[in-house]
């Protein structure tokens, strides 16, 4: 999750950077600011950290919550008032 300011247009430049990164790294969108990815591991997601260290902009706020596969799985999806119709979200690893 980040919060980076974009009023002068140096600073638009950095964040649509970091959002490219994120995006080249693999993160998907889940909201404007607010990008996610599943790792194989907390050895992955280290390396991943570390890369996202090495590319923070210069000024904003960039946090980083990790969660487990388990923690996941009981996360709720509601669209409007309506509960989104998921059965159990489960991790994919693709080869």
């Amino acid at each position: 999750m980040f919060d980076l300011p974009v009023v002068e247009k140096t600073d638009r430049r950095a964040a649509t950077q970091f959002r490219n990164f994120l995006l080249d790294q693999g993160f998907a969108m889940a909201q404007y600011s607010v990008y996610y990815r599943m790792t194989s591991g907390k050895d992955s997601g280290q390396t991943i950290e570390k890369r996202i260290q090495e590319n923070l902009p210069e000024y904003g706020s960039v946090q980083i919550v990790t969660i487990t596969d388990k923690q996941y799985e009981n996360i709720k999806l509601f669209k409007g008032k309506q509960r989104e119709n998921t059965e159990k979200n489960e991790q994919f690893l693709l080869f």
